[in-house]
């Protein structure tokens, strides 16, 4: 077994959180100066958890989304997923855990634009060296879960808005993985549109036990999360649990 596999996958402690940070901030250097995006957050993220994010633009939502799914690397403190210290994992070892533990859900979608559906969704597995036959009953399992198998063979420019993000949702999905995050994955649908996809999301955490962790401006999404934590210059400024939903609209 590579060290790479053995990094990700024999690191897990048993009753971890799903997502573990600890004084984490981060500063970006513009010019002469330094800018404070995180200011010691520290949070605790359980397994099977449907958490929003929320706050005014420039909190720091975005930069924390980005580190949790090991995107990008604080500049102090620790972070944890499934009980792996990320800070000890080598560059192959985090893409490894990207691979296999998390998956990703932008608001632009970020399909590629010449590739099928089922193309797209088969995009993670290609990485794990997956022969073709079985990534395609993977991608079409996937497609048929999110209530696309009619569409497998369309390309993005052929779907409509919810469409492209229910094909996200399967790709982010494909991989079996821990943990999913989203970077506001309704803010480009209409209403309708919002409210299909975030009932799928519900569905999918109630039934497979996911942990979501969702960027949001809009307080509506924010309400069918199970918790809301709100962020104001790079701090926690409120951290609420409330009640579960299983539908939304």
């Amino acid at each position: 077994m590579c060290v790479a596999t053995v990094g990700v996958n024999r690191m897990s402690r048993i009753g971890a959180a799903a997502v573990e940070t600890v004084g984490i901030t981060k500063d970006y250097q513009i010019g002469s100066m330094s800018y404070p995006a995180l200011k010691g957050v520290s949070l605790r993220i359980e397994k099977g958890e449907l958490a929003s994010i929320i706050g005014p633009s420039g909190s720091g939502k975005s930069t924390l989304l980005n580190i949790i799914g090991a995107l990008d690397k604080p500049t102090a403190g620790r972070v944890l997923i499934d009980g792996v210290n990320l800070k000890k994992l080598s560059e192959d070892q985090l893409a490894l855990l990207r691979n296999r533990r998390i998956g990703f859900v932008y608001q632009s979608f970020n399909l590629i634009g010449r590739l099928t559906a089922s193309e797209n969704v088969e995009m993670p597995l290609i990485a794990r060296g997956l022969p073709e036959t079985v990534r395609r009953a993977a991608a079409a399992k996937m497609l048929k879960s999110v209530g696309l198998e009619r569409m497998a063979n369309k390309r993005p420019g052929e779907l409509s808005g919810g469409q492209q993000q229910r094909v996200a949702v399967a790709r982010a999905f494909v991989t079996r993985p821990s943990l999913v995050i989203g970077d506001e994955p309704t803010g480009n649908l209409d209403t309708k549109t919002t409210t299909e996809i975030l009932n799928l999301v519900v569905q999918m955490n109630r039934n497979l036990g996911t942990t979501f962790v969702i960027v949001t401006h809009n307080p509506e999404v924010a309400a069918t999360t199970h918790r809301i934590i709100s962020l104001r210059d790079g701090q926690i400024e409120k951290d609420e649990h409330i009640k579960r939903i299983d539908s939304f609209g």
